[in-house]
């Protein structure tokens, strides 16, 4: 019922207004029985842009955190959340991703529409990343039909350092739904899950028109957050290392001679450096 007054009466005639979206391929969209819709990800209005534009409710999967926030903010954005047809997903493996592949399973196994994002994250960049093989999960265990969507414009909305999205036009495409009963029957190996992968991750990026990385949008974000953390200042003893400055004993006393890089035998180490690498 709210999802409905949310979506026809509250939140949806406003952002209709202030954002204009556009649509196309809603026929490809089965108007009954279980569904995967499968989209590209760049804001976290995505996942309010396709339930708006679809003619059927979308059930996706939103990150845990979301549903785990204390206080009086997180109690309504948990409520919020829960009333928007949104189910918890962890990322984190394990126990947890099993969960949450049974809570998407128990929505396709009611005759819904399942929404999710197979990057696994938002694109830090606009570029359509690596996808992960939960989805081939749900689509081999359900039987249910791929609709690929590409989500036009919304990485337009936020760059980065601005708290309110721009006003701007933000397209939906649904694609033509895809079947893979071909591998019914057959043994499941990690083969078979990147296969059924990367052809929804193929037909995502067809529609959408990103460029493809075959590399996941979390490991990017890493590498972003590890490179953007500031050097520590030199100080002046590194200054006098780094030059070859004689030690202070040595300027002092007139003993000995300065020490370059190397003339031990071996390189001195590098200091005020980025920090350990990150794993890929």
């Amino acid at each position: 019922m709210f999802y409905w007054f949310l979506k026809r009466i509250l939140a949806g005639p406003i952002l209709r207004i202030l954002f204009r979206p556009w649509v196309r391929g809603l026929d490809n969209l089965p108007a009954e029985g279980p569904a995967i819709i499968a989209g590209n990800h760049n804001h976290f209005m995505d996942s309010i842009f396709v339930p708006l534009l679809a003619p059927r409710p979308v059930v996706y999967l939103a990150k845990k955190d979301y549903f785990t926030g204390r206080g009086i903010k997180g109690a309504v954005t948990r409520w919020f959340f829960k009333l928007n047809n949104q189910l918890p997903m962890d990322r984190g493996g394990g126990s947890g991703s099993q969960a949450s592949l049974e809570s998407g399973l128990k929505v396709l196994g009611e005759g819904n529409s399942l929404g999710i994002y197979p990057e696994g994250t938002r694109s830090p960049d606009g570029k359509l990343y690596r996808g992960r093989t939960g989805i081939a999960r749900l689509v081999l265990e359900s039987g249910a039909p791929v609709v690929p969507v590409a989500i036009i414009g919304t990485d337009k909305l936020q760059p980065a350092g601005r708290l309110v999205p721009k006003l701007r036009r933000v397209g939906v495409v649904f694609g033509t739904p895809m079947d893979f009963s071909k591998y019914s029957g057959l043994p499941v190996d990690r083969f078979m899950l990147r296969s059924v992968t990367d052809e929804i991750m193929y037909e995502i990026m067809r529609l959408s028109g990103q460029e493809y990385v075959d590399t996941y949008a979390s490991t990017v974000k890493t590498k972003l957050l590890t490179s953007a953390k500031p050097k520590k200042p030199e100080t002046d003893k590194d200054a006098a290392k780094a030059k070859g400055a004689p030690k202070d004993g040595d300027a002092a006393t007139g003993r000995g001679e300065a020490k370059t890089l190397g003339s031990s035998g071996r390189d001195e180490p590098e200091t005020g450096g980025d920090g350990p690498p990150t794993s890929s």
